[in-house]
């Protein structure tokens, strides 16, 4: 909305900033919607907290938030009690209790360790009555869940309890002060003698059965599907131990992680079109980082052999189920290394990784189109297969390619042009030879490494930054993994001549100035630190959003990113606040 930006009134409930018009309609619109509601919960005369929650359950949306924050805002009139203490002591983990004590036999059905007081805290996700004085609550956290027994006869302070259970809702996290116990039916509890209101849940929690099934909801209100998702969570779980396990799996091998910069005043180390932002104290624009490549080299040049980031990186380009503008990046280089090294280390970092992420197996399977879809069975043993592009491209295309000193000339753009039509295959302006070959090989290539494998016998034109293939003219050193058709990882035997560096800058220059938003420009400084001596490189490139979407069979970026780029959702003068 409009006016909100530069409003002077403040909301009282969401502490917007608005016009004093906005504000009124707001305000009447509350009142309207909360004679509703309190009409609706008045209908059916409320025998218990059951029923009241049953009349809260046909509320809309709207009625629900304005009769909850009426009732919450007169708690913090009342401080009676306070609905947003300052502390809760905890004493046990959730999973801790689960885990001290879930062992079968250590507390009979209809039983609890006497003398035995913990406090556990975590949100309420369903709530069951059976009559007035005994209540059920599903206390969640850390991915864990344990049953409240709430008896009143367990009560430190009977009138309190029962006050206390009234203003509790699905949502809300509270604090219990309990004795760890097992319900009639044997399911592991805990009997409080006092619970504790932390943090009100304003909002009419999602059906635990039904769950959050709306995607774009999930996406833009993260925190409301790992509330709800078991399966979330997981995901996110497994993305943090691959980072941890690629941290580890580098510091064994005695590489040192470092930071560059994000911002530059060029945006290379990678065929991308950046994002341009502006440094007000300089009055100067720069790039957010495409690859944190040309940093790290230098940082070789220096004499750290070994280095590696994790890094954020930004590129300018299409989103999709693949792609993300904003994503996360490994990479790597070390001295004295050559590509043949660098995809050892490969295979045995991604078949260690699924070792440790399945208990020892190498096999994992993906549905590219969601469960229920096409399996994929991806095995990530080694030694893994090697597709020589040239090749293989010759054998599937039944044609002869020209000689590979010859793929950067306008005969042979000819010849992949007259290719690329036969097939059907499309390629946008310009019409490189670069970019012709790279579509071949997704269209040839790609869909044929479902297990990882390596795609070699790059043709130069296709790499600025790597250097000539030592007994292959024409070619360069260099290697691309794919896994289920879509690339993970890209690395080079780097190029390390300043003079040769050069004159690709510049071939890249002139592909810029033919239409290609997404070459390379000439970096001076990177030359000069080359012309400083840069050892015989190996260096690599890993997309870890990717490969964590094929490791939790997840075929979404989105799924894999807590917070996805997503379009902004319009708002005209007519939209609910």
């Amino acid at each position: 909305m409009a006016s909100e930006g530069t409003g002077t009134h403040k909301d009282p409930v969401t502490g917007e900033m608005i016009s004093k018009t906005e504000l009124k309609r707001r305000e009447k619109q509350r009142e309207k919607e909360a004679k509703k509601a309190e009409k609706a919960a008045a209908a059916t005369p409320a025998q218990d907290g059951a029923a009241n929650a049953l009349n809260e359950d046909d509320l809309n949306p709207n009625q629900y938030f304005e009769l909850r924050s009426r009732a919450i805002l007169k708690l913090k009139e009342t401080q009676d009690p306070n609905p947003y203490p300052h502390k809760f002591y905890v004493t046990k983990s959730i999973t801790d209790f689960v885990r001290e004590y879930g062992e079968d036999g250590l507390i009979a059905p209809g039983q609890k360790l006497e003398g035995l007081q913990v406090t556990l805290a975590g949100r309420i996700h369903n709530i069951r009555s059976s009559g007035s004085k005994l209540k059920f609550y599903d206390l969640h956290g850390e991915g864990e869940h344990v049953q409240i027994l709430a008896n009143v006869r367990d009560a430190a302070d009977e009138k309190a309890f029962l006050a206390t259970q009234q203003i509790f809702r699905r949502g809300d996290i509270v604090g219990v002060v309990g004795t760890p116990s097992r319900s009639q039916k044997g399911e592991l509890s805990i009997s409080p003698s006092e619970m504790v209101l932390l943090a009100p849940n304003l909002h009419q929690l999602p059906s635990g059965h039904f769950g959050l099934k709306d995607q774009e909801t999930r996406y833009r209100k993260r925190y409301l599907d790992l509330i709800l998702s078991d399966d979330t969570r997981r995901i996110f779980i497994t993305r943090s131990k691959i980072i941890n396990y690629i941290r580890r799996f580098f510091d064994n091998l005695g590489f040192l992680e470092v930071e560059t910069p994000i911002t530059s005043m060029l945006a290379g180390g990678a065929t991308a079109k950046p994002f341009v932002t502006h440094h007000n104290d300089l009055n100067l624009d720069l790039y957010l980082r495409v690859a944190p490549e040309l940093y790290l080299k230098e940082l070789t040049v220096g004499g750290l052999d070994r280095v590696y980031e994790i890094a954020r990186v930004f590129r300018n380009e299409s989103i999709d189920l693949t792609h993300n503008p904003e994503f996360t990046l490994c990479e790597f280089y070390m001295a004295y290394a050559d590509m043949y090294d660098v995809m050892d280390i490969t295979e045995s970092l991604l078949e260690g990784m699924v070792k440790y992420l399945t208990n020892g197996n190498t096999v994992m399977t993906y549905h590219p189109e969601g469960k229920g879809g096409k399996e994929l069975v991806m095995d990530f043993k080694t030694p893994w297969k090697r597709y020589d592009m040239i090749e293989t491209l010759e054998e599937k295309l039944d044609v002869k390619f020209p000689p590979s000193k010859t793929l950067h000339t306008a005969e042979a753009n000819k010849f992949f042009i007259d290719l690329c039509q036969k097939h059907g295959i499309d390629c946008s302006e310009p019409r490189t030879n670069a970019r012709l070959l790279d579509k071949l090989v997704g269209e040839f290539i790609e869909p044929l490494c479902i297990s990882p494998a390596f795609i070699v016998g790059h043709p130069q034109v296709m790499s600025p930054l790597a250097k000539n293939h030592r007994s292959r003219p024409g070619l360069c050193e260099r290697f691309e993994t794919f896994l289920c058709g879509k690339e993970i990882c890209n690395a080079y035997t780097e190029l390390n001549d300043p003079f040769e560096q050069r004159l690709r800058f510049e071939e890249q220059v002139r592909q810029k100035e033919q239409g290609d938003d997404e070459a390379q420009p000439v970096d001076e400084t990177f030359i000069n630190a080359l012309e400083h001596g840069l050892p015989p490189t190996g260096g690599w490139g890993m997309g870890i959003d990717r490969l964590v979407m094929f490791l939790t069979d997840s075929p979404n970026i989105k799924e894999v990113l807590l917070f996805p780029a997503m379009k902004p959702i319009e708002t005209g003068p007519g939209a609910a606040p």
